[in-house]
């Protein structure tokens, strides 16, 4: 099971649960599960999270695997600035 770790945004969707473990093989079918449990989750989370998985951050995670005992974290994306 992966273990999920929500940001306090999206877990008030959750009742307030700050972390889920679901099974799933990789991101993608991860946030399909969560949608399931949690209605409208893909939809908030598309293309406006990024995803951490054990640490490392993706942005383009969909076909990441996730195996057991992994965390999942989900990010809010960050836009550059216009450093100088």
């Amino acid at each position: 099971m992966a273990r999920v770790v929500l940001p306090r945004s999206l877990a008030r969707m959750a009742g307030g649960e700050l972390e889920i473990e679901l099974d799933a093989r990789n991101i993608r079918e991860l946030i399909a599960r969560l949608d399931e449990r949690l209605p409208g989750f893909a939809q908030l989370v598309d293309g406006k999270m990024a995803v951490a998985i054990d640490g490392e951050i993706y942005g383009d995670p969909m076909l990441e695997p996730t195996p057991p005992g992994c965390e999942v974290h989900f990010l809010p994306r960050v836009s550059g600035g216009s450093g100088g």
